[in-house]
């Protein structure tokens, strides 16, 4: 289980980057509206988020008294290193929490804002909150960079050759990211 999580969660990871990547400086911190959020601030908001979440996981409240979570929507990320640097930071603190999970301990009971998730659970809604945001990273850079995108998946128009490939292939069984 947890070696296929992390494979998941690395290839969500390599999407925000690969979207990093792509844009420059100035993109970056565009903010398309006053109910929009910049790239720098999504990052930083799962960084806080995950920091929250996963220090002490197994043993303490996954929201942490000493969070800002409205702070976390403010734009003071000025440089992209320091947006790595938090990137980073975040995904670091989930991964080194969930790496040495057992078996065992995925029906443990831990708890988000007194709410009682087993730890399978909180782990998937996590998932899909990250998952969530990076969505909403890549779909930003996509109306940025408008006909100068490069798809992140399968382009408009490629689904056909795609599946030509997959299909010539002989089955195997590994995970989907192998070759990514």
């Amino acid at each position: 289980m947890t070696e296929n999580l992390i494979k998941l969660l690395a290839y969500y990871k390599s999407l925000g980057e690969r979207t990093f990547n792509a844009l420059s400086d100035d993109e970056l911190h565009l903010i398309p509206n006053d109910g929009s959020n910049s790239i720098p601030m999504l990052v930083k908001h799962m960084s806080g988020n995950m920091l929250s979440r996963w220090t002490n996981f197994l043993t303490e409240d996954g929201e942490k008294d000493w969070r800002d979570r409205e702070g976390e929507f403010e734009s003071t990320i000025k440089t992209r290193k320091e947006m790595i640097e938090k990137w980073e930071e975040g995904w670091t603190c989930f991964f080194n929490a969930i790496k040495d999970l057992k078996t065992d301990d995925l029906n443990r009971t831990v708890y988000i804002r007194n709410e009682g998730h087993t730890v399978i659970d909180a782990i998937h809604r996590q998932l899909a909150h990250y998952s969530y945001h990076i969505g909403q990273m890549v779909y930003l850079a996509k109306i940025i960079k408008g006909e100068d995108w490069e798809s992140l998946s399968i382009p408009k128009g490629g689904t056909a050759a795609y599946n030509q490939t997959k299909f010539s292939a002989e089955k195997s069984e590994k995970h989907f990211t192998d070759k990514v």
